[in-house]
């Protein structure tokens, strides 16, 4: 069974959808200096506004402009559900205990909202879903193991259509002293793949789609982003955060990915990589595209210019690899002036025909993830 995607929700530092898409082929970021909190440091970030976002109010709209862009209106009875955030209401809860610590007791009637399966809880009420509701957090393989799961439901034939994605509000003081504490977190700016590169840098955003199966998409006459082809994950089972230091299971991570797609390595395009601007990641990242894909596909990746969303930044790529394959055009890898590897980095947005396109997702854990998308004929 074939399945599409014919609604996309998208919103991060760089705004909605269209605002995004135009400053990414622009390479403008959305990453400034900041204090989210008086009794923290400045760090770089990249936020939707002033304070840090509510997850609920970020999860809301972006499924109403799913459902917008879809050309579908609730109820959607049969509709699957799979909305994951590797964070969820992080935010709300050190809120919660802060206040508590200071006497206060308002907001813990409201405890159960905070839930971690309270975000695809609440959009089956949003849309009037009465089929499956899945909420996985793997880290941050979390967006593209949402994906994944909703093209599981498909494919068993249950349901015709499932909204999939993403949400993440991770800029919360425990977040910012724990990557702090890890070395992870960047000083000055994200720079992925750069010689300069320091550290990732926290983002806020998400994305949600509605994917369908071709017959679902053609009788209702709906455009079609892209297909998706096939995905696959793997676990390192090695370390708290390193990757695995040969990379082999991340890379049967990608060999597994392309097999059940029935694309071969020359077949890709484009890679979006994951591409935190952490020394060992982009490392690891380069040497495995340096090995699998020596035909030089493009490179270029997303989050010099929206900060790393965390679970959210597997679905953000999706997104931004979709709009590229629809729109046939390149989007720079924003951040990356002086490379320290030998890819084939896209420097400036470019219009070039492009037929399949690779997402990539690596997470804490050694969790491994990898998806193949498909421009729609």
């Amino acid at each position: 069974m074939r399945v599409m995607i014919t609604g996309l929700g998208l919103r991060c530092a760089l705004g909605d959808r269209h605002q995004a898409w135009q400053k990414l082929q622009r390479g403008e970021s959305a990453i400034q200096l900041r204090q989210p909190f008086r009794d923290l440091p400045v760090i770089p970030v990249a936020m939707l506004g002033k304070e840090p976002i509510d997850l609920e109010t970020l999860r809301r709209s972006l499924v109403e402009a799913t459902l917008v862009d879809a050309g579908l209106e609730p109820p959607l009875e049969h509709c699957g559900i799979v909305i994951g955030s590797s964070r969820g209401f992080q935010g709300q809860w050190e809120k919660l205990r802060y206040d508590d610590q200071q006497g206060h007791q308002r907001g813990l009637e409201n405890w159960l909202t905070y839930l971690p399966n309270q975000l695809a809880i609440a959009t089956a009420q949003q849309v009037g879903s009465q089929g499956p509701v899945l909420a996985p957090m793997g880290a941050c393989t979390t967006g593209l193991w949402a994906i994944a799961q909703g093209f599981e439901l498909l494919q068993r034939g249950d349901h015709p259509q499932v909204l999939a994605g993403a949400v993440e509000s991770p800029v919360t003081p425990l977040s910012i002293t724990g990557f702090q504490k890890m070395g992870a977190l960047a000083t000055t700016g994200c720079f992925p793949f750069d010689q300069r590169r320091e550290g990732l840098v926290l983002g806020e955003g998400g994305a949600i789609f509605l994917l369908e199966t071709l017959e679902s998409a053609q009788q209702r006459n709906a455009k079609i982003y892209g297909e998706i082809l096939g995905w696959s994950f793997t676990c390192d089972a090695h370390h708290m955060s390193a990757p695995q230091g040969n990379y082999q299971v991340a890379m049967k991570a990608i060999a597994q990915c392309l097999e059940r797609s029935g694309l071969e390595p020359e077949d890709i395009d484009h890679i979006h990589p994951h591409g935190t601007s952490t020394r060992l990641n982009d490392q690891a990242e380069a040497t495995m595209i340096e090995t699998l894909f020596p035909h030089r596909p493009f490179v270029s990746g997303s989050k010099g210019a929206t900060g790393h969303t965390l679970g959210a930044s597997g679905a953000l790529g999706v997104a931004f690899s979709l709009l590229m394959l629809r729109e046939q055009r390149l989007f720079p890898c924003v951040g990356l002036e002086q490379s320290e590897f030998d890819l084939n980095f896209v420097m400036k947005a470019q219009n070039t025909p492009l037929q399949n396109a690779l997402c990539f997702s690596f997470g804490f854990g050694g969790q491994n993830g990898a998806i193949t998308l498909q421009k729609y004929f």
